[in-house]
């Protein structure tokens, strides 16, 4: 969890390639988004593009507004950037289809409370990226694992939410990459923020936000001792943010 304090504190990542690309053709659409065009495409019916070794996420070109439905009941508007002033980012888990079998709405992952709560964008407004990453925190074993291409890359022992504030389970995606200052502080070099927020902290910075980020208290790890945040060792912590790029499917389970 980030107090407003060490939030102060905290670097902008640049964020290099996020904005190259976009759904400009039909072709580009299709190898993007999964879709098979001209055989099942049915106008108005929802595509799922997630996989086990594939997940999609947007960037918000400029503004974008989310919908409960496509276009109805409003959730929320979001701008280019967020608070921390980096790219807003979404995950992607389905595409409503045009009569053209181009996207016209995504379905997305919103970084929003409830956690969990999805809706949907226009695709016009996001620009769709992909990677092939994902993460697991099993807080039963207190242990992360990254997987790319569906392949075990990375797995370490890590500080869990306490008893009192626990860490919140379910499906989420890395939303933002915040650097410290301070890579001796409390959070060490920096941390992956995850579209999830503490169940019981909700008078905190930004909501409450919970991120897997790197420790000054090495000891701790493997213990149920953190406000709701996954702790890692800070040499563990540099080697997960070179491979888990904003978007990248987080999946915490008990």
């Amino acid at each position: 969890m980030h107090n407003e304090r060490v939030r102060s504190r905290l670097v902008i990542l640049a964020l290099a390639g996020l904005c190259a690309g976009s759904l400009v053709d039909r072709s580009a659409a299709a190898g993007q988004a999964g879709l098979d065009l001209g055989r099942r495409c049915k106008e108005g019916s929802t595509y799922r593009l997630t996989s086990p070794t594939r997940a999609y996420y947007g960037v918000v070109k400029r503004s974008a507004t989310a919908y409960s439905t496509p276009g109805y009941r409003l959730l929320a508007r979001f701008g280019r950037l967020n608070v921390n002033r980096v790219p807003t980012v979404f995950g992607v888990l389905g595409a409503v289809v045009r009569r053209d079998c181009l996207p016209a709405w995504f379905r997305v992952q919103l970084p929003l409370r409830p956690n969990g709560v999805t809706g949907f964008v226009r695709a016009e407004d996001v620009t769709l990226e992909s990677v092939e990453t994902r993460i697991v925190v099993d807080l039963s074993d207190r242990q992360v694992t990254v997987y790319s291409g569906g392949r075990e890359v990375l797995r370490t022992r890590a500080t869990i939410g306490s008893p009192q504030t626990p860490t919140p389970t379910g499906r989420y995606y890395v939303n933002q990459r915040l650097r410290t200052i301070d890579a001796s502080g409390p959070f060490g070099p920096g941390g992956i923020g995850i579209s999830a927020f503490s169940p019981i902290l909700t008078s905190w910075a930004q909501g409450g936000p919970v991120a897997i980020h790197g420790t000054n208290e090495p000891w701790l790890i493997g213990q149920a001792s953190s406000n709701g945040c996954i702790r890692v060792e800070n040499s563990v912590l540099r080697r997960m943010w070179s491979r888990a790029r904003e978007g990248t499917p987080v999946i915490i389970r008990s």
